[in-house]
């Protein structure tokens, strides 16, 4: 009786989180795009994602097409060239948002989604906070005070291993188990929320993680990060007004 009690008031409180995003959202969210990727490239073969995205094929993987849009959805590829992951980038402008999205990974596939600033030049490439999922775990990190602060990456760069530099580099992440089925679709929601950031997939939260880099007040681009391949489908993008 005490373990049925306790589960439902566990599975009362993952619903509330969930359904409170989608109220939030509803109440102070201002749709600044979507995309479900219904279209095909000009030129078949070579990579022209539309809709506002770029990507960095052009500079990392010489130019090789690792973006195609198959069926209405974004496949995503890394190839042999490429010397980094792949980078899809799409401006965006809000301090407090929310991403959704549906995705697909295979065995040993991760998507990441990153918050960027690019005009902050105290973090590497303007690195704010990540979420980085694979079927096993989901990281939510704080990139601007941690791992990409340039004061911070000069230091391990240098070969700082101390217990103090490991210390702040694990307060400034926080890992979730996951049990995700692969190669089936799944739906994710980030919100930035403050110094908050929390993930709902299928429906369910996942992990939430406050850290003060989070609530930087200009997020000016997000990028989808994926270092083998995913497949990805209906985005949409809000910026939330939380003082209403």
């Amino acid at each position: 009786m005490i373990r049925l009690l306790i589960l439902s008031l566990v599975i009362i409180t993952v619903s509330f989180g969930y359904s409170n995003d989608a109220a939030l959202i509803k109440k102070t969210g201002t749709l600044l795009f979507e995309d479900q990727f219904e279209r095909d490239e000009p030129t078949p073969g070579k990579e022209n994602i539309g809709g506002g995205w770029t990507s960095n094929s052009a500079w990392r993987a010489k130019g090789k097409q690792q973006v195609d849009l198959v069926d209405g959805k974004m496949q995503v590829t890394r190839v042999p060239e490429a010397d980094h992951g792949v980078a899809i980038f799409h401006d965006v402008e809000f301090r407090d948002g929310a991403v959704q999205m549906k995705f697909k990974l295979k065995t040993g596939e991760d998507l990441g989604l990153d918050f960027v600033d690019r005009e902050l030049k105290s973090v590497h490439a303007g690195h704010l906070c990540f979420a980085h999922i694979t079927l096993r775990n989901l990281r939510l990190q704080d990139s601007k005070t941690g791992a990409m602060n340039n004061k911070i990456r000069d230091r391990r760069k240098a070969g700082d291993k101390s217990p103090e530099m490991q210390k702040l580099i694990k307060s400034k992440q926080k890992t979730f188990p996951l049990k995700l089925e692969a190669d089936k679709w799944h739906e994710l929601l980030v919100v930035v929320q403050g110094d908050v950031m929390r993930v709902t997939i299928n429906g369910k939260v996942v992990g939430e993680f406050k850290s003060e880099g989070i609530s930087h007040p200009t997020k000016r681009m997000i990028t989808l990060a994926v270092n083998k391949g995913a497949v990805i489908d209906d985005i949409k993008v809000w910026k939330l007004d939380t003082a209403k």
